[in-house]
């Protein structure tokens, strides 16, 4: 399960690529303050970008906004990740742009030894472009244990999980959705069916490298 992203990208950049997609970007709550962090983890804020609400924004535009990272799940836990897989998810989608994500592995112990403590920590990048997004989904409405809107919105994220790729297999059974560029406004906008969008990356879209 993804528990750890990086996301490194500049504001100017992100939206310069953005620009490319022809989806207009606003920022309702103001442009953001994106320092590059190795390290965002669950009940973190960071950037998430959703199709436009409200009356004053255009048809067809997205809106990027600062999100936590997970809402509490029924037994309190954190709901982080969430399985695509059989599932009709039309609403409340968002996109998450990162540098990188992680996963874990836990070094092979001899015969008899003891489970090694400290696990192997690995990033993945994309293998074509500097920064990429994570197909998530968005809820309002959560509080946190006091009964007030956490991040004084009501609204988090969690990522979505699928099969596997050949290039994340070897590390972990699962994997979050990464989304090709071509398929973003397609997710946003709800035109395309998350079951045909929501699939194992193919071999050769990630660059896997130790992280310290």
């Amino acid at each position: 399960m993804c528990n750890e992203v990086a996301r490194r990208i500049a504001l100017g950049q992100l939206r310069e690529d953005w620009s490319q997609l022809k989806i207009p970007l606003l920022f309702p709550e103001g442009l953001p303050n994106l320092a590059p962090l190795d390290s965002i983890r669950i009940t973190d804020t960071t950037l998430v970008i959703r199709a436009a609400n409200g009356d004053a924004a255009a048809p067809g535009s997205a809106e990027a906004i600062q999100r936590r990272w997970s809402w509490p799940g029924p037994g309190g836990k954190p709901v982080y990740n969430y399985r695509s897989d059989g599932r009709d998810l039309r609403t409340g989608r968002c996109l998450i742009p990162v540098d990188a994500f992680y996963e874990f592995t836990t070094p092979a112990a001899e015969p008899g030894a003891p489970k090694a403590k400290r696990k192997h920590k690995w990033a993945f990048a994309h293998a074509a472009d500097d920064w990429f997004c994570i197909a998530g989904l968005w809820r309002s409405g959560v509080a946190g244990k006091d009964g007030a809107p956490v991040d004084g919105h009501g609204e988090a994220f969690t990522l979505l999980t699928t099969e596997p790729g050949p290039d994340v297999a070897p590390y972990h059974s699962r994997q979050v959705v990464v989304l090709p560029r071509s398929d973003w406004a397609a997710w946003l906008d709800g035109s395309g069916a998350s079951r045909d969008l929501c699939r194992p990356a193919p071999a050769g879209t990630f660059r896997v490298t130790p992280a310290s």
